[in-house]
């Protein structure tokens, strides 16, 4: 038999996906899981997601809509008409966002709202403007539609904040948008007001769009206040979408809810896309998102204080370790510390050059998990999430500081 010629025979996936990069995350994750699969005793501190349960008021809308035959049927393709009024509502209460329900497209999960932006908006060539540290999945979305990641690296001087000096100089012709992500994954970094302010009229001088990533928007501390870029900002006129959704706030990661808001034009067209590519959402799902955006915000309130407590433990233990150091993050749930002090040094009879190689000592040695700062375009730091339990933190903590003690 003749063997195949041509492209067939160089390659069987495309090329676009064969150049698309894992989740570091969720790679990160899945190797915690399967090391306890395996009987291993490991701490995970890679998944962003709540530990936990969701409240049991969503839980029982949840099992009242699967008893409902009319949820067992095809919907919108935007999703349930009520839940795109009570995603309006919940916006306007806790953003100051004043959007019509036909400005709100219900996606599977922040990460679809995501992609379904720069699908609607980007075409081959543009410029996305992506501060760093950066949450994984923008540059490779972006990079998906033919867009160009424009990577704007920020350190501890400025708290990870890009300033609007360093986005003008990253801006060029091609520049088509920003991502604006406050609270930030993965460094807690929040925004304040003049920031905003300042970030928002440069946008709109230059005609810039804005994706503004509000998933952390009720996981601030010390009174720090969330505040919505698009909110406050006149200058940008329509040009910005907000992406958002149920998972962190309500602990609902796995019903798989966010949404995409922004102008008509925008909506309309990613509404046509998601027609083809998903259609609905699941209806249960949906059901489970209304529930959560239509009631208070005490069960919340209840998480948010446990993050806190987990925080201020955290960045303690953290700033304790010789070689490291830790900014206190302001939001989200996540520490981003410096590891560079360690770098070079040997532990366990191995030495590290980077922190993508120190995170591999760190599992390996002593089953820790934790996501290395190159998945998020800052080399020489680690993610490490306190969405986990308090005995779990300071056990995983402690691990890596016997791990890392000066010998």
């Amino acid at each position: 038999m003749t063997a195949p010629s041509g492209p067939a025979a160089e390659r069987r996936v495309s090329e676009l996906l064969a150049n698309l990069q894992p989740s570091a995350t969720l790679a990160v994750d899945a190797r915690a899981k399967a090391l306890k699969a395996a009987g291993e005793n490991v701490i995970g501190f890679g998944a962003g997601e709540p530990d936990f349960a969701t409240p049991q008021a969503i839980v029982d809308a949840a099992v009242a809509a699967c008893l409902d035959p009319k949820n067992h049927k095809y919907t919108p393709a935007a999703g349930l008409p009520e839940l795109r009024e009570a995603v309006a509502k919940k916006t306007l209460r806790d953003s100051g966002l004043a959007v019509e329900a036909s400005q709100v497209i219900i996606t599977n999960g922040g990460k679809h709202a995501v992609a379904n932006t720069f699908e609607a908006l980007l075409d081959p060539g543009d410029e996305v403007i992506i501060p760093a540290p950066f949450w994984t999945t923008y540059p490779e979305s972006a990079a998906l539609v033919g867009g160009v990641p424009v990577i704007v690296p920020t350190n501890e001087s400025t708290g990870f904040k890009a300033t609007v000096e360093q986005l003008d100089a990253a801006w060029t012709p091609q520049t088509k948008m920003l991502v604006f992500c406050s609270p930030s994954n993965p460094t807690g970094a929040v925004y304040n007001a003049d920031e905003i302010d300042a970030i928002g009229a440069w946008a709109g001088e230059r005609g810039v769009w804005v994706m503004a990533d509000e998933i952390y928007e009720h996981l601030t501390y010390d009174d720090t206040p969330f505040v919505s870029l698009p909110a406050r900002s006149s200058e940008l006129g329509d040009r910005w979408v907000v992406v958002n959704g149920v998972a962190k706030t309500y602990a609902m990661t796995g019903w798989r809810v966010g949404w995409m808001i922004g102008p008509p034009d925008v909506i309309a067209a990613a509404t046509n896309l998601q027609s083809q590519i998903t259609s609905n959402i699941s209806n249960i799902s949906q059901r489970a998102a209304l529930a959560a955006v239509s009631g208070d915000l005490s069960a919340v309130a209840m998480m948010r204080e446990t993050f806190d407590r987990r925080r201020k433990t955290m960045t303690s233990m953290l700033n304790d370790i010789e070689g490291i150091s830790c900014l206190n993050p302001e939001g989200a749930f996540y520490c981003f510390p410096n590891v560079t002090g360690l770098l070079g040094k040997e532990f366990a009879g191995r030495v590290a050059t980077t922190s993508a190689e120190l995170a591999e000592i760190a599992i390996d040695e002593v089953k820790v998990a934790v996501v290395p700062g190159e998945a998020f375009g800052s080399p020489g730091y680690f993610r490490l999430s306190y969405a986990l339990g308090d005995d779990d933190l300071v056990e995983g903590v402690t691990r890596l500081a016997e791990l890392f003690k000066a010998v």
